[in-house]
């Protein structure tokens, strides 16, 4: 397997064009309509791009064929990012756990993008990593050092490569399942076994393109598979440990909302409103008041090990969880506690 294939698997959609039909647009085409906005395209490239599904209206994909009515948001997606090339090396503060001359491993704060793309083009772990280490090689996706990666407001570990071959071994590693992931996460409702597994494909939501959905037949996505324990239970919530055995983007996120059980605060999978609990009003506030402790999903990135590149050691790393997290989860304790006096 290629690592052009290897980092097919965590790819993601960036917005390269986006127009809103003015009110007193005509019926017209959508291939026609962006053939009067994007300079030097081709309409043959236009409706390519729709049939691979990178053509959006108000965020449905839609067939080259669509006729743009007024109002309509019409955005055209991609896989790489627009000005990739523009990386800026910055002096951004990393917490480094692990580094030698093949591999680093970060721990990754909440709220911190890792690599540039639409709207993030500074700031992110990638504009801090290219600073800290000079001439990293880039993956398929010309992405500094990546080999995996976590969202933006996932806190926890990740291994950077720093050498040509350290990034065939360790994507390979990733494409094998030879790592071993395991991460904390928080979600809605009381599981009521203590262990299982979620599978089930992943791919692209049809409905809503910032979205991953379960495919349970296997006709659409990626095979995912998540191993999951019990760590604690809140009443209304619940403490996980997830073990991944494949690396899809959102996996996590995506697998629990499928089993009814949605991460705590995820905003995107409509974990930010109260989905299990009471309606007394100390609830309500009780739970607004956990959102505004962790106010974004309640997700981490715990365990990290991988074999070493050149030594062939087996290296484990831990990370503690994030004080955001352990504030909302110590309030859940608090509560579950009084519940039962």
């Amino acid at each position: 397997m290629s690592i052009e294939e290897i980092g097919q698997e965590q790819e993601e959609f960036y917005e390269h064009f986006r127009y809103v039909a003015h009110e007193g647009q005509v019926p017209l085409r959508v291939d026609k309509f962006l053939m009067n906005f994007i300079e030097n395209a081709t309409r043959n490239k236009i409706q390519q791009a729709a049939k691979a599904g990178n053509v959006l209206v108000n965020e449905i994909p839609v067939k080259s064929n669509y006729k743009v009515k007024p109002k309509d948001v019409v955005r055209v997606v991609l896989a790489h990012p627009p000005h990739e090339n523009l990386l800026v090396a910055e002096d951004i503060p990393l917490e480094i756990l692990f580094e030698d001359d093949q591999v680093i491993v970060v721990n990754k704060p909440a709220g911190m993008v890792v690599h540039p793309g639409h709207g993030n083009y500074s700031g992110t772990l990638v504009n801090g990593l290219i600073h800290h280490i000079e001439n990293l090689p880039t993956n398929s996706n010309e992405r500094p050092g990546l080999v995996h990666r976590i969202d933006k407001d996932t806190s926890g570990l990740l291994v950077v490569a720093k050498t040509e071959f350290a990034m065939a071994h360790l994507s390979k590693q990733f494409f094998d399942r030879t790592t071993e992931r395991l991460y904390y996460a928080l979600v809605w409702g009381n599981i009521e076994e203590d262990e299982g597994t979620i599978e089930g494909n992943i791919g692209r939501s049809l409905k809503n393109r910032l979205q991953m959905s379960v495919f349970p037949e296997g006709d659409f996505g990626k095979h995912a598979v998540t191993h999951y324990k019990v760590i604690e239970r809140f009443s209304y919530v619940t403490l996980v440990q997830c073990k991944l055995e494949t690396g899809r983007t959102h996996q996590i996120r995506a697998h629990f909302k499928y089993i009814g059980h949605t991460l705590f605060n995820d905003e995107r999978y409509g974990g930010d409103t109260i989905l299990k609990g009471t309606t007394f009003t100390k609830y309500k506030q009780f739970v607004e008041n956990c959102f505004t402790v962790l106010p974004r999903q309640a997700l981490h990135a715990k365990t990290l090990g991988f074999e070493h590149p050149t030594t062939k050691e087996f290296l484990r790393f831990n990370s503690e969880i994030p004080q955001d997290m352990s504030d909302c989860l110590e309030k859940w304790r608090t509560y579950t506690i009084h519940q039962k006096e």
